[in-house]
């Protein structure tokens, strides 16, 4: 293949060390861009359904091995050693414990980034503590500031904190550093903290509130909901409409194609009317279904598009123009992101059963046949069996 037709991230290494979300994710954008990611998988990976390898295995190798057993850190060490980053999600103190932490590492491979994923971060008073997506965002002030005034707030899945705040935040610090260890020659630790990206993510609100143009209600600002325009509506059918058009060309370019009375409707500013004027809306909407809305709106800049499920956007032929989507079994894979002018688009993607590289992984950093079979009848990795 022609080098600059490579992907842009072809000929890095990357061990991660088995985990579920954020860390996961972020070998699986490594992965997309070229990089060789390897998967450190513990014994009895992929037995139970939960358990299988998914969409973030795609394009990865497995290896299981045993990280109790001083052979089987032994294996890692020496992957580690010629791998550019090495990734974990584990509870801090865990692979310091394990003989794998940062120290341990770049011992032997000072030039190699080191990147760690927690929820509540490396130190502090709640750093062995438990917790998931909503009870990180829930600290931050993100999740607070969503849903209606008079209810719960409701999770956002987990696209805020683990992905948002998580992975994304890790895959800038490892790129970042995978920079500066071009030039200087020497690694670095990536300490990122779903806690830490979300406010990060947080900063647009805190810039508004700064001036004045937000509060800390719920449901009482620009972008949570309040606002008649920048909201959803029910259609006749049951399913619903985004309404988006803040700017007053967009608000302009609604308006004129709802039957609608705009003098009694009023100024699109006027926040004594808001409640009057979503009312007034829903009751528009709900008078035709969320096809007819959309191929009324189709094309225009009113900002208004139908809110799809995850199975109709993959169907929705917007993203089938842009093969946002590929089909493969029980997959749908979203395209890689972000692209790239001299790389074509994925057409196809891998996903490998856990540990079904584990021969091929150990004979590549020097381990005989003979020694992989001693290793694989001592329990320290699992060959899986075609």
């Amino acid at each position: 293949m022609n080098p600059e037709n490579q992907k842009p991230l072809a000929g890095y290494k990357v061990i991660e060390l088995a985990g579920i979300g954020p860390a996961p994710y972020a070998g699986q954008l490594l992965s997309d861009m070229g990089a060789d990611v390897i998967v450190v998988d513990r014994p009895n990976a992929g037995k139970s359904p939960l358990d299988k390898a998914a969409i973030d295995a795609r394009g990865k190798k497995s290896i299981i091995i045993d990280m109790k057993s001083p052979d089987g850190i032994e294996i890692i060490l020496k992957l580690a050693k010629q791998a550019d980053i090495f990734i974990e999600g584990l509870r801090p103190g865990v692979t310091e414990r394990l003989g794998v932490g940062p120290k341990d590492i770049q011992k032997h491979n000072p030039k190699i980034i080191y990147g760690r994923m927690t929820g509540w971060g490396q130190k502090g008073p709640w750093s062995q503590m438990a917790g998931h997506d909503i009870n990180y965002i829930s600290m931050t002030g993100a999740l607070h500031a969503i849903g209606p005034a008079n209810a719960p707030p409701p999770p956002p899945l987990n696209m805020i904190g683990d992905f948002g705040g998580g992975s994304m935040f890790l895959m800038t610090g490892l790129l970042a550093a995978l920079l500066k260890a071009e030039k200087t020659g020497k690694g670095d630790i990536v300490d990122a903290s779903i806690i830490d990206g979300t406010a990060s993510l947080m900063s647009f609100i805190h810039g508004m509130a700064g001036r004045g143009q937000w509060q800390e209600a719920r449901n009482a600002n620009l972008l949570d909901g309040a606002a008649p325009y920048y909201r959803c509506y029910e259609t006749s059918d049951g399913k619903y409409m985004a309404v988006g058009c803040i700017e007053k060309q967009f608000f302009a370019a609604m308006m004129d194609r709802l039957p609608i009375d705009k003098n009694a409707y009023g100024k699109q500013s006027d926040f004594a009317k808001w409640p009057a004027q979503h009312e007034m809306l829903a009751k528009i909407f709900a008078s035709k279904s969320r096809d007819e809305w959309e191929t009324l709106f189709s094309g225009t800049d009113a900002c208004v598009t139908p809110v799809l499920s995850y199975k109709e956007a993959a169907e929705h032929p917007v993203n089938m123009d842009r093969a946002s989507y590929i089909k493969d079994g029980n997959w749908n894979h979203p395209q890689m992101a972000p692209r790239f002018d001299s790389v074509p688009l994925l057409d196809e993607f891998e996903i490998e059963e856990k540990g079904s590289n584990t021969a091929d992984i150990l004979h590549d950093i020097g381990y005989d046949q003979d020694i992989i079979a001693k290793l694989a009848e001592a329990g320290v990795v699992t060959i899986e069996k075609e």
